[in-house]
């Protein structure tokens, strides 16, 4: 696993949890629904980089008798988990107090002190994101953002930057919820508020689901690495025909590759299996993150879906 995910995660752990508990006094203080909403989210954003880090420990042990192909696909469950927590706690509680407060508006007593705070919400938020955005561009390419976060195979670069994403839009909303209600006298804007930063979350939430959701049941490699890998085939000269190249992501670093090809008629068992020890090993070369490759020999037949 890439440092560069881990220091990502740590300043959005570090940064939410010092935000969490200013957002909380600030909440008590001015009784503001939108902040109190923006309290909760930081405090759901604080427990969500406690899950991804534990999930990249629990990635990171080898492989056993029980788990042969490893652990990496751990990073996938808790960054699913992390979607649902976003949803259930942090947008649903988030609506749960704005609708409250809509019924029953109060007064914000201290609306200085709830800019105070959402204006060093913004920076130290800011600052986490812009973590995130610079390491999510490094490992994107040349791939443009949709594309990049279609086909990332290491979740807690996006989880986090998502997160933060929604974390200043969020603020942003709480700013103006604050503002509406101090300069109209009308409490209702500062539950709306809270309202609107809930549907946030659980949008962000659905995204991160759709998004973690491939990887979690078995997505396969970028089409890039199964051209590459059918590429390398192709170059062999005992090798009749490419049956299928099939991939699966055991962890954002552990591709596991099955290869059906069609041997000449002309070579023997012993030509075979030095085949096959040589592409496996051309395979390994050309894409480090394939820890396992499994040739199979086999006539022409039944394919899968095209995958070049």
């Amino acid at each position: 696993m890439a440092s560069g995910s881990k220091l990502v995660i740590y300043a959005a752990l570090v940064g939410n949890a010092l935000i969490a508990v200013t957002k909380f006094v600030a909440a008590s203080i001015t009784g503001s629904s939108a902040m109190l909403s923006e309290g909760i989210h930081s405090l759901v954003d604080t427990g969500n980089q406690v899950l991804l880090l534990y999930g990249l420990k629990r990635a990171a042990k080898p492989p056993d008798e029980d788990f042969p192909f490893g652990h990496g696909k751990e990073v996938y469950f808790w960054s699913f988990i992390v979607a649902i927590l976003i949803f259930a706690l942090g947008g649903g509680i988030s609506i749960y107090e704005g609708i409250q407060h809509i019924r029953h508006p109060e007064p914000i007593s201290n609306p200085l002190l709830n800019y105070i705070v959402l204006g060093l919400a913004m920076i130290f938020e800011g600052g986490a994101w812009y973590l995130a955005f610079r390491e999510f561009s490094r490992t994107r390419g040349s791939w443009g953002y949709l594309e990049a976060i279609q086909r990332a195979k290491d979740p807690t670069i996006f989880v986090v930057l998502f997160e933060d994403s929604a974390a200043m839009l969020g603020l942003m909303v709480a700013f103006v919820g604050v503002f509406l209600s101090q300069v109209t006298g009308i409490e209702v804007f500062d539950g709306a508020a809270s309202v609107v930063i809930g549907l946030i979350l659980i949008g962000t939430a659905i995204w991160l689901a759709h998004e973690t959701k491939g990887l979690l049941i078995g997505e396969s490699a970028n089409k890039s690495v199964v051209r590459g890998i059918r590429d390398t085939l192709r170059g062999r000269p005992n090798i009749d025909h490419i049956n299928e190249v099939l991939t699966m992501h055991m962890g954002p670093d552990f591709i596991l590759a099955n290869i059906s090809v069609e041997f000449t008629d002309s070579i023997d068992s012993q030509q075979v299996e030095d085949d096959i020890a040589a592409i496996n090993q051309a395979i390994k070369q050309k894409y480090p993150e394939i820890k396992r490759v499994f040739v199979e020999a086999g006539k022409r037949g039944k394919r899968y879906p095209p995958d070049s």
